[in-house]
């Protein structure tokens, strides 16, 4: 695996490839590499020739600062991960090299990163926009691998892309889970014993929401039938339980009050003070 960590070296590696009619994935992470995208680099390395991985905690898309202090950083542990999964080439900049101060320039995210995520992190979308941007440019034209666990970053990246016409085509993976269903995240370490126990029990719940919903019953009710047995688990367990949205949304992120074709429901709640996120079609 070849390593490099500034654009200019990653580009001649990059262009020689091209060259070689090579054609290229790129799977953008910030590190702490799980088996969630150890995932993404499996399928692109099926569907590509090289596969190239980014990892850059990217300080842009952090509104809380103590969020982005603990992140955890791991980068010769990733390192091993990423050469014994065959990648390559890793990608490592320095924030200095990705976001030279002052910053001048930034991407503004429209009104389909205003809810959820969004509205609970102000900023989020812009700075993984910016940041995304960024990568691609630097990568140029390839596969791009995300997670659908992530997936209104997944359908703000893919308008981005769309909209500015870059020469990439955006791959969303399906949700890489444990057994108990709760799905790989870098946060799960930080649960306690008793959080982890309830945290799979929103996707259980959700995934009986969303069967509940196609069978006709009201989306609302169902949905908060859904909260409540998490809750009520989650105080037995002596957890502290809460929850900022749990919705029926379509592909532009706007809510939704009857089921149709195409809908998701998505939902972020916090356990013991660690956030969570996931989602299902419904």
């Amino acid at each position: 695996m070849e390593s490099s960590y500034r654009p200019e070296e990653a580009r001649e590696v990059l262009d020689q490839w091209r060259l070689q009619r090579r054609s290229i994935g790129f799977v953008p992470t910030m590190g702490a590499l799980h088996a969630g995208h150890l995932s993404l680099i499996e399928r692109a390395k099926g569907e590509n020739d090289k596969v190239v991985v980014s990892i850059f905690v990217n300080p842009l898309q952090f509104n809380d600062q103590s969020d982005f202090d603990n992140y955890p950083s791991t980068l010769e542990q990733d390192r091993t991960l990423l050469e014994d999964a065959a990648v390559d080439l890793l990608f490592a900049p320095t924030a200095s090299v990705m976001h030279p101060m002052p910053m001048n320039f930034k991407v503004a995210v429209g009104p389909m990163a205003e809810a959820y995520e969004g509205y609970y992190r102000p900023g989020h979308f812009d700075g993984v926009a910016t940041v995304v941007a960024k990568l691609l440019l630097i990568v140029g034209a390839s596969r791009v691998y995300f997670g659908e666990k992530d997936i209104q970053q997944c359908s703000v990246v893919r308008r981005m892309v769309e909209e500015f016409h870059f020469p990439n085509r955006i791959e969303v993976v399906s949700t890489y889970r444990e057994e108990d269903g709760l799905a790989f995240s870098s946060r799960n370490v930080r649960l306690t014993a008793s959080s982890r126990r309830v945290a799979p029990l929103m996707y259980q719940n959700l995934q009986k929401a969303a069967k509940s919903i196609r069978e006709g019953q009201d989306p609302s009710f169902v949905i908060n039938s859904a909260i409540e047995e998490v809750a009520t688990v989650a105080k037995e367990a002596n957890v502290d339980f809460q929850f900022d949205y749990v919705d029926l949304v379509d592909e532009t992120f706007g809510p939704v009050a009857q089921f149709s074709e195409g809908l998701r429901i998505v939902a972020a709640w916090t356990l013991d003070g660690v956030r969570l996120i996931d989602n299902l079609s419904v």
